[in-house]
């Protein structure tokens, strides 16, 4: 935290972390690292391409993601 509004930018990470332990750690309760590891990899998967986001208008992060794309394809397409 060493410029002006360092402490902001650490809200998304946050509130990632919540949202990791409330929906999946704290209610699997795993019991090995392997078994964690494992449901961590199930959890990413989940949140980015089937957890909707308030913040994205109830979107996934893929939704999001892939339209940029989408969107820049359109563009290049209509200029040539």
């Amino acid at each position: 935290m060493d410029g002006r509004n360092r402490a902001l930018d650490n809200i998304f990470v946050e509130r990632f972390w919540r949202s990791l332990n409330y929906e999946d750690i704290y209610l699997k309760d795993y019991q090995t690292m392997e078994e964690l590891k494992q449901g961590l990899k199930r959890y990413f998967v989940f949140y980015n391409s089937e957890r909707f986001h308030q913040s994205l208008d109830y979107k996934t992060p893929d939704m999001v993601y892939s339209s940029c794309f989408e969107e820049r394809e359109r563009g290049l397409l209509a200029v040539a």
